[in-house]
């Protein structure tokens, strides 16, 4: 028996052969062993090891294996409201995600973060790890000051292990609560020391909306302030053209920025996260600060010029790898598209043993189809989806494999 197990006590032994991983840069064809819920082994031999250990033993016979996706944008309680009590989104379902490829998932409030609040998104975060999946959240939500569980968010942050920052703050929208620069600044001041006094992400993920100031805000913390770029995180940096501008320069300044995977209209003025992601890449910008989101369970609305809602839709984790397959479509290599959903995240986040295909990382992985597709995944060291066939629903998810 190899000496990596002496030290290691497992229930369940996984071995995947011949599996062409990305992890997300290109590792070609690897022998992988899977214990205790970790990835213990990745080599290009195959070690002896005594079968009845095994719980499963796939041959992928060079499948494309790659890491979890990380959905580090989605209203895990539901978002909406916005057209009344009967426009609420229901909390998104575990199998939601993994049916998605999501094995990790950070959980956030919008509009509605009085009838929902931080004690609910929580106690949905707990939920879905107990389901298996990875789950983190934000403090607050659209308004300020911000609903906080302790009191404060620099509190909340510290004392709360899954919340790894304050978000989604509205900015250049009518339905945020008009945030000045002092208002912002003491707010990402809060974070940032909460994320230094844990370890954390410490940031503060700002919803932008269609409103002409765009990411001037942001750009005059930084120029006035001493708060690294780091802690502004901006998304749906593609829902106006000129906006994505701005957030293409504002990376350049070393803050992350997120792209949103929702629909887009013939004629609209946005860019699909496709399209913009493509932009960002051909415009020279550093790929390290490019991430994508689905805003899975969060309302789609659409509004006339008077603010009224014309339509409402909501979004789904799915987009992430319909926008994964959309991409290498258009030739992308799969381990630059492939980065802004998972090591991209993880490194923002600050999430240890996520975003990666390496020995000592969490076993969070998924096998794609020749249509890039998702086939199987494993969240946790546990198979969710396997084959095409869903193995584990929610609790209250009908029990159907389908």
């Amino acid at each position: 028996m190899p000496a990596f197990f002496i030290a290691v006590v497992v229930n369940v032994i996984h071995r995947i052969r011949n599996a062409h991983i990305f992890a997300p840069e290109d590792l070609g064809i690897q022998q992988l062993l899977v214990a205790g819920g970790r990835i213990v082994y990745i080599g290009q031999a195959l070690p002896e090891l005594d079968v009845r250990l095994l719980s499963t033993d796939d041959d992928l016979d060079g499948q494309r294996l790659i890491p979890g996706l990380v959905d580090g944008h989605a209203h895990i309680t539901g978002g909406g409201g916005e057209a009344g009590f009967s426009t609420r989104v229901p909390p998104v379902p575990l199998s939601q995600f993994t049916r998605a490829g999501v094995t990790s998932v950070v959980g956030l409030l919008g509009t509605d973060d009085v009838t929902r609040n931080t004690s609910s998104i929580i106690a949905q975060a707990y939920a879905l790890r107990e389901e298996g999946l990875s789950a983190w959240c934000y403090t607050g939500g659209y308004h300020l000051p911000a609903t906080t569980l302790t009191g404060s968010v620099r509190s909340d942050i510290v004392h709360i292990d899954c919340i790894v920052g304050v978000g989604e703050v509205a900015i250049s929208d009518h339905r945020s609560s008009q945030p000045t620069f002092d208002d912002l600044a003491r707010l990402a001041s809060e974070a940032h020391v909460a994320g230094l006094i844990t370890g954390k992400a410490g940031i503060v993920h700002l919803h932008l909306g269609d409103g002409p100031r765009g990411l001037s805000l942001i750009n005059r913390l930084l120029d006035d302030t001493e708060l690294p770029p780091r802690v502004f995180n901006p998304t749906h940096c593609n829902r106006r053209k000129a906006l994505f501008e701005e957030a293409c320069e504002l990376a350049g300044r070393g803050c992350w920025i997120d792209l949103t995977a929702f629909p887009v209209d013939e004629g609209e003025d946005a860019w699909t996260a496709a399209d913009a992601a493509m932009r960002y890449w051909d415009g020279g910008s550093d790929n390290r600060y490019l991430t994508i989101s689905s805003d899975g369970g969060g309302c789609l609305p659409h509004f006339d010029r008077q603010g009224e809602i014309t339509h409402l839709d909501y979004g789904r984790s799915q987009a992430l790898p319909e926008t994964l397959a959309e991409l290498l479509a258009r030739g992308v290599p799969l381990p630059l598209a492939l980065g802004t959903m998972t090591r991209n995240v993880a490194d923002l986040l600050r999430l240890p043993g996520k975003g990666r295909i390496a020995v000592g990382a969490d076993a969070d992985l998924v096998i794609l189809d020749d249509r890039t597709g998702i086939d199987s995944v494993m969240a946790r060291g546990v198979w969710h989806r396997r084959a095409g066939e869903q193995l584990i629903v929610g609790g209250f998810e009908p029990s159907s494999k389908a």
